[in-house]
Order: C-alpha cells, then structure tokens, then sequence
C-alpha cells in the first residue's frame, strides 16, 4: 500500500472512531475502568448543593464561613491492545474483512482512552509477538498505533494466543485495562489466560463472519486455510462435512466464552456485518454498574 493510501486510510478511519469516542465512548469508558481512589485536590468555598460531609471545619473556623475538601480521581491507567494479526482475520464474506473491524474497533478503544488522558500500548500476535509499542499518551501515538494496524505485514500466518498472553504478563508489570481483539480460532490458552486476567482488567473481543460459523452449500469447492496455507477440495453438498464445519466453530467460540469467563474476565462477541457500536456500549455499561 502508498503512504498516500496509508495516510487517507488512517484519516478516514481517525474520522469516523474518533466521534465514536468522543460522543459515545469516552464517559462509558470513563465509567467502566475507574482510576486506584480519590486523593485530595482543594479547599474552596461551601455552595449550595454541595456535600456537608465534605466541609472542612477547621478551615470553617478559621475564616468564620464554610469550605469543603475537593476530591479528584487519581487516575494513571493504561491501556494495552493484543490484536490478532493471524492469516485468519484477512476473511470476510460480508462489507469487510474481520481485520478491518478490528482496527476500528482497537482505533475507537484507543481514543476513548486518549480522551480519558490514559496511555495506551499495542501487541499485535500471530503465533508469536510480531510487533510491541509500549504504551504512551498523546494523539500521535494513537495515529502510529492506526498506522500500525492498517500496514503491519506479520511474519506468520499462524495463531497462539497462550504465547500473547504469556508476553503480555512479562512486559506489563503494573495493571493495566487490556483487551484482546481476535476471532479465537485457537485453543489451549486456560493457564496463561488465568494469569493475565488475575493481573490486569481484561477483556476478549471477539471478531467473527457468519462462515466463520456455518459454509453454505455450494458443492464441490476449493477451500484455502489461511493460516496454513494448504487448499483442500471440499464437497460442501455434504451434510456431515457442513455439520463438522460448524462443530468445530461453535467449540472453539464456547472454548473462549467459557475460559474467559471462568477467568474472571469479559468478553464481546460481534460479527462483522453487525454493528459493533451496540455490543461495546452494552459491555461498558453493565460493567460500570
């Protein structure tokens, strides 16, 4: 791709995410991770409506009329995005590929955490860490982290989540707020997964197509497996070989549920011809209750 096409490209979807965030997102997001406690700010004049919990009597005295203690948030957060860069996410049956989703998705995320002051980091994974952006703040780190999503060319086609996860914990020391952007089609990542969640606020988003899930019946069909690269000729007229199909989608998608529930922490699940603006808010809302 041009830079010219990179840099529209990054535009565009800077555009469209960044209203997002700051129309809908930025004050679910704010609700949702919330920063370590309040610590004390000023003393200012008691007005009507305030708090009489807060007045600070022994200013009150001294100056003959009421104050109250202000309170702020002390919030440092970070954000860390894992997205899945894997041969698999360049599918798409429907207005895009899940790819595209998900750097819209990570690109919204990233800007309602910009608009909230918090940094924000990038891991992108295929079968091993392709690319690290340790987090900062600032509007052109979030661009970069765009830029990054929309060229980035993986070495491997290949997915091992356990490995994402494992290098996550070894760079990320502190908590942090982590969501991990992918369409799951892995297993085996339970014990590194319980790790990770025990650590930091973490949440799987997972990005699907509807044949991702079921194959229509279209006879005999070469079928390319992305993340291998092998082209198998496949009778999809079959009931049986339709049936397998779809069994082995629907296990692994209860595989991710079930881990990341059983972790203690959250998921999101959007096909990428639904409308992922509903599910994200729907998620935010009910974990800032």
């Amino acid at each position: 791709m041009q830079t010219k096409e990179i840099l529209k490209k990054v535009r565009k979807i800077e555009i469209k995410t960044k209203r997002l965030s700051n129309d809908i997102f930025g004050g679910e997001y704010h609700s949702s991770f919330k920063g370590r406690g309040m610590t004390f700010s000023e003393v200012r004049q008691y007005q009507f409506g305030d708090d009489v919990r807060a007045i600070d009597w022994n200013v009150t005295a001294r100056y003959n009329e009421p104050y109250i203690k202000v309170f702020e948030e002390e919030r440092e957060l970070t954000m860390m995005l894992l997205v899945d860069v894997s041969g698999s996410e360049l599918f798409g049956t429907s207005t895009q590929f899940k790819k595209d989703t998900v750097t819209e998705i990570a690109a919204t995320l990233a800007f309602s955490a910009t608009q909230n002051n918090d940094k924000v980091g990038l891991i992108l994974f295929s079968d091993d860490v392709e690319l690290f952006i340790p987090p900062k703040k600032g509007k052109s780190h979030v661009l970069r982290i765009i830029r990054e999503l929309i060229e980035f060319k993986p070495k491997s086609k290949k997915t091992n989540i356990a490995a994402a996860l494992k290098f996550l914990s070894s760079v990320m020391k502190k908590r942090a707020i982590v969501f991990m952007l992918s369409d799951f089609m892995d297993d085996d990542y339970e014990k590194t997964l319980k790790i990770a969640a025990k650590k930091h606020d973490l949440t799987g988003v997972r990005v699907f197509d509807k044949h991702d899930e079921e194959i229509p019946n279209l006879g005999m069909v070469p079928m390319l497996d992305s993340e291998t690269g092998n082209v198998q000729l496949i009778n999809t007229a079959s009931k049986s070989v339709r049936t397998s199909y779809k069994a082995n989608a629907l296990r692994l998608a209860d595989y991710y549920t079930n881990m990341f529930k059983r972790s203690g922490a959250g998921t999101v699940n959007t096909r990428v011809d639904e409308n992922y603006v509903k599910k994200l808010l729907g998620y935010f809302k009910h974990k800032g209750r």
